[in-house]
């Protein structure tokens, strides 16, 4: 067994990294073997087990199964290189000393590709020393310079981007190398590392100099505890932006946020394991946070079993929860309780959105999820990438308030607090467009005729309102013959047509993923705008004329046919407009 293996150390087998767990016998086997855990969970035989002994335990044993093996110290690892080698080996391509063309070529089915204009960009990347930005992830790296080397200063003395993710780092003290020959460096990404003994890291102590121009910071998929990535973002003074998806976070507990309190604005938690807003309730005292993506977690409800959702500072003015568990509208109705200065929101791909809209209604669209959420939150200015305008709002809440209306219909009068209870802003809505109409229809025994007639409210322009009471089972040819009569009319000469009393939105299309919304002014010059003949419904003519938008009043024509009128028309009173032709 060779001695230069050791405990935590970090190799790369064929760009497949891994850190060193275990060294010694395996129990059936012959000789020494290295227990490695693989920076893929997927790449590995069992869980630092074999044949029922455990030799090491693995940061992911709890959900990876496979992220460890065993390999023999004698198979051939990547040589760990310097940031420098890496630097000028990715940047500044060696010609082959015999033909002085590129030793590394873009090849296409073993056929060598012609490069157009990209001499241009490499002549102008191989100036190292005025290089921007440089992406060094995944190069096994494993320390800043060999001693022999250039200082990074010396190299790249203009770097003000680094990704330096994925590498062989096993502390924290290359990175404080590296950087503080970099006096302009803004942006440092370390993904994908496995740094350890954060905690006890003394190359932070002094890494304050080192950092000192850093606003942001990338940190994610490094399987650290939440307080040793605090103990990283403390060395960066100037830190607005922080990134940590990715570290199988499930709480966060409280802690001293130091220089970060007041400097942090932007928080990236994305794909870790919260299951509800209190598990982030440390947060609070981040008093600058105004973004937080909290993207593909698990979070379901604002509050946990065991604590309380506490009340985040008003400065936080955007909050991501796309693709997460939220299934229920209370967690929209009570956000702003809790985060009472968020102004956009982003909460698509959540069950929510295809829970159905009311009783007796069809699954709710996207549509109108989107509505809903817009009615309900009225401070939001800004929903899954959309802007909300002043008519998106009207509109949203109308809608909102219909809806609410046939959920009160279909319970009885005693029940509606029950209703309203699941509907915070309908009072504040109501003080807005006044109560809607409940119209609540009463229960027949289907057995009596009764059940099966249908009132029909007629109105023709220059004519006496008249009522029928027609059989739902009755054809339209039969209908149509009962109305003519009563106006005098010819069947063939008249037209009937259902005045529904319902309102359908035309919402404006809206993009999840970031989409154009600068062309509101073309949206409203294509609107359907209210009509002004319109007859009363469940808001009123006046109310109809004040709030011109995206609305188009339902109208059905009951078309000449041998279909039954209860296929129609809905419920046992209908007003129906008779229209002559000429």
């Amino acid at each position: 067994m060779s001695d230069s293996h050791y405990i935590g150390q970090r190799i790369s087998y064929d760009d497949a990294l891994c850190t060193v767990r275990y060294i010694g016998e395996v129990a059936g086997v012959t000789g020494s073997w290295l227990g490695v855990e693989w920076d893929d969970s997927t790449r590995g035989k069992h869980d630092g087990s074999h044949k029922g002994t455990r030799y090491f335990e693995c940061k992911l044993a709890s959900s990876a199964p496979t992220a460890a093996s065993f390999v023999r110290p004698t198979r051939p690892a990547d040589t760990p290189q310097s940031f420098v080698s890496a630097l000028k080996a990715k940047y500044v391509e060696k010609e082959t000393e015999a033909s002085g063309v590129l030793a590394s070529q873009i090849k296409f089915a073993g056929k060598v590709a012609e490069e157009v204009g990209f001499d241009k960009v490499r002549r102008q990347m191989a100036q190292l020393d005025e290089l921007k930005i440089a992406i060094l992830d995944g190069v096994q790296m494993a320390f800043a310079r060999h001693n022999s080397e250039q200082t990074v200063a010396e190299v790249s003395p203009k770097l003000a981007h680094i990704d330096i993710s994925r590498n062989l780092f096993e502390s924290l003290a290359p990175v404080v190398d590296i950087c503080k020959d970099l006096p302009g460096l803004k942006k440092l990404a370390i993904n994908g590392n496995r740094f350890q003994k954060v905690l006890e890291d003394r190359s932070l102590d002094n890494a304050i100099a080192a950092f000192s121009q850093v606003t942001e910071l990338g940190i994610g998929d490094n399987m650290l505890r939440w307080e040793e990535i605090c103990r990283i973002a403390a060395a960066f003074p100037s830190l607005s932006s922080l990134a940590a998806g990715a570290n199988y976070l499930s709480q966060l507990p409280i802690i001293s946020y130091g220089s970060i309190s007041t400097t942090l604005t932007i928080l990236n938690l994305e794909y870790n394991s919260f299951t509800s807003m209190s598990d982030l309730a440390s947060l609070a005292s981040l008093t600058s946070l105004r973004n937080i993506y909290l993207k593909g977690n698990n979070i379901h409800a604002l509050s946990s079993e065991d604590a309380p959702c506490p009340i985040f500072p008003e400065s936080l003015q955007y909050i991501d929860v796309s693709y997460n568990q939220v299934d229920g509208w209370d967690f929209i109705d009570n956000l702003t309780k809790h985060f009472p200065g968020v102004t956009a929101l982003r909460i698509s791909h959540n069950p929510v959105y295809d829970q159905r809209a009311s009783y007796n209604a069809p699954t709710a669209t996207a549509d109108e999820a989107h509505m809903f959420t817009i009615a309900r939150i009225g401070q939001l200015q800004s929903l899954n990438f959309s802007s909300i305008t002043a008519n998106d709002r009207s509109n949203a809440e109308m809608f909102y308030l219909s809806r609410i209306a046939k959920q009160l219909a279909a319970v009885p009068e005693a029940a509606e607090p029950t209703v309203l209870d699941l509907h915070p802003r309908y009072a504040a809505l109501c003080e807005i467009y006044g109560a809607p109409d409940v119209i609540r229809v009463q229960e027949v025994n289907p057995a009596f005729l009764q059940a099966r007639l249908v009132t029909l409210a007629l109105q023709c322009a220059g004519r006496d309102d008249r009522t029928a009471r027609v059989p739902q089972s009755f054809d339209m040819y039969a209908v149509k013959a009962l109305v003519a009569k009563l106006y005098g009319f010819s069947p063939l000469r008249m037209k009937l047509v259902w005045e529904t009393g319902e309102w359908d939105p035309v919402a404006k299309k809206h993009s999840d993923d970031g989409g154009d919304t600068s062309d509101e002014e073309d949206d409203d010059d294509v609107a359907i705008k209210v009509s002004e003949q319109a007859t009363k419904d469940t808001y009123g003519d006046e109310l109809a004329d004040a709030q011109p938008g995206r609305w188009v009043k339902r109208e059905v024509e009951l078309r000449d046919g041998p279909r039954q009128l209860g296929y129609w028309v809905d419920g046992l009173d209908a007003k129906v407009r008779v229209e002559p032709l000429r």
